[in-house]
């Protein structure tokens, strides 16, 4: 079950937000991630965090009480953290993330160990990049442009082991180790695939993503 999950920082354009938010199950707002949703033309079943960057706290009278989950300012996690926790205990299983591009880089590296946990988002969309969540045994097969890049990252705790298809330079073999990565591969022909085969990869395709 998708659950989308808008948080703050940049993000993609409205049109595409509300995109890649059709048939999701459940959307949930983090701060001011509800301006990002309700820009998009989307209306969020929670809106949840301390409010502290949201441009306008009347925005939250739309909403019944129940679905606005107030959270104090000094707290052991991050909006995100708690809206991520919230989708889970909801049922759902595949998350994505939108925004949360640009800004501090601590912000950056908080939402990016999200993805070294159990349960993990499988996407995080920015305005700059599109990056994926692979964990094995999966395989994940896109089509891009010819020549868009692909970068790929262990997460985890390994072992890992990953196969590629349609890549200019395949992954098959690669010795990876825990800091090992690959950077700026292409795509040759725009349609690639990658598949792990052990362990867990972040798959991150700058430029807008692909709906």
């Amino acid at each position: 079950m998708r659950g989308i999950l808008f948080t703050g920082g940049e993000g993609p354009g409205p049109e595409t937000s509300r995109r890649l938010a059709e048939g999701a199950a459940l959307i949930v707002a983090a701060d001011s991630g509800l301006v990002a949703a309700e820009t998009a033309g989307l209306r969020p079943d929670w809106a949840l965090g301390d409010m502290d960057s949201l441009d306008d706290p009347r925005r939250l009278e739309n909403y019944p009480p129940g679905r606005v989950l107030r959270q104090p300012e000094a707290k052991d996690y991050t909006d995100t953290e708690l809206a991520f926790s919230l989708l889970t205990e909801q049922g759902c299983d595949d998350i994505w993330i939108i925004g949360g591009g640009g800004g501090r880089a601590d912000h950056l590296f908080a939402i990016r160990s999200l993805f070294e946990r159990d349960p993990f988002p499988t996407r995080w969309i920015t305005a700059g990049e599109d990056m994926f969540c692979l964990a094995g045994p999966g395989k994940l097969a896109l089509s891009r442009r010819a020549g868009e890049l692909v970068s790929v990252f262990p997460l985890g705790g390994g072992p890992w082991k990953a196969e590629s298809g349609g890549l200019k330079w395949p992954l098959d073999g690669l010795s990876w180790n825990r800091g090992f990565f690959g950077l700026s591969n292409e795509a040759e022909t725009g349609d690639f695939s990658i598949r792990a085969l052990a362990g867990r990869f972040l798959v991150i395709i700058p430029g807008p993503p692909s709906i």
